[in-house]
């Protein structure tokens, strides 16, 4: 801005491309209020903004729960000067509505856009997808990815991956299996995330022997998987109480390319002391410490019990 003041006070005048450019800088640090004085001096000087400078400024006020205030830059700035707002505006606004908690308000905005034409893409859908398993109405998520097929839209792997996590999350396993193999019949292949969020429900509904069989199917296709995943296996195999298969999980790590981080130790030392093998935990104890992974709060919860064990 202070740039932009030299500039004036040398006499030039600033075009549309530097306002823009002001714009968009001063949204992208969260300064929407200097940007929005900033359109109106635009606005007042004759100087049009363009559609992605309004775009900028409707997603900034939405990120700050401002989406009334978006609402009218698009329809008193926008529209009614004859800017044509495009798929951007309204997807900034129908996830405005989404982090705000309003699903039927992004709902009519997803409507407008179906009525406006071929407005909806992937991307406006996900969004929609997304926040209804966060409220978990995971009904409303499905008519959703269903209506994507009615209009010809493909799911991505973000698509299938929200809706898994949302299935499970719900307990509704066998739908998230089913979902698993229509993703890849579909051509998208799941990735690190969508194992992941698999094998935690697996373990967490006590089907261990699955999750075992998922991981070494994923093992056996060369994928890279890093340590939340086996973290995540090795937590569902300690709340079973299947130490052996614990071990050779865990022992198995190194020879894998893939170091345990905290929560890895964590889990073990928790699991072990769970079932009463204390002088195993404190010698893993130990072995976190040597490999330069510094123990936190809940490590400590562990070291109590394990000395309370003694």
């Amino acid at each position: 801005m202070n740039l932009f003041s030299e500039m004036i006070s040398r006499g030039f005048t600033p075009d549309v491309v530097t306002y823009n450019s002001l714009v968009h800088g001063l949204c992208n640090i969260g300064q929407w209020k200097e940007a929005t004085l900033l359109l109106n001096e635009m606005l007042s000087k004759g100087i049009f903004p363009d559609v992605p400078t309004f775009n900028v400024l409707v997603d900034a006020l939405c990120k700050q729960g401002m989406v009334v205030e978006a609402e009218s830059v698009v329809e008193i700035l926008m529209i009614q000067r004859g800017a044509e707002p495009n798929s951007i505006t309204y997807n900034s606004l129908m996830d405005g509505y989404c982090l705000r908690g309003e699903m039927d308000e992004a709902r009519h905005v997803f409507d407008l856009m179906v009525r406006k034409g071929s407005m909806v893409n992937v991307y406006s859908c996900n969004i929609l997808i997304n926040r209804y398993c966060k409220k978990k109405k995971i009904g409303e998520a499905n008519k959703v990815f269903k209506e994507m097929r009615c209009r010809e839209l493909v799911p991505n792997t973000v698509t299938f991956n929200t809706l898994i996590d949302g299935f499970c999350k719900a307990g509704r396993i066998q739908e998230a299996e089913e979902l698993f193999s229509e993703m890849q019949g579909c051509g998208q292949l799941p990735d690190v995330q969508t194992f992941a969020v698999l094998l935690d429900a697996l373990c967490s509904n006590q089907q261990v022997s699955t999750a075992l069989e998922l991981l070494n199917e994923m093992e056996a296709n060369k994928l890279e998987l890093d340590v939340l995943v086996y973290t995540v296996v090795i937590a569902g195999l300690c709340k079973a109480g299947n130490i052996e298969s614990v071990r050779a999980v865990f022992s198995g790590l190194s020879s894998k390319g893939v170091q345990p981080n905290v929560r890895t130790f964590n889990v073990m030392i928790c699991g072990l002391c769970n079932r009463g093998l204390f002088i195993e935990a404190e010698k893993l104890l130990g072995e976190m410490r040597e490999k330069g992974c510094s123990p936190d709060s809940w490590t400590y919860k562990s070291i109590t019990s394990l000395s309370e064990g003694y």
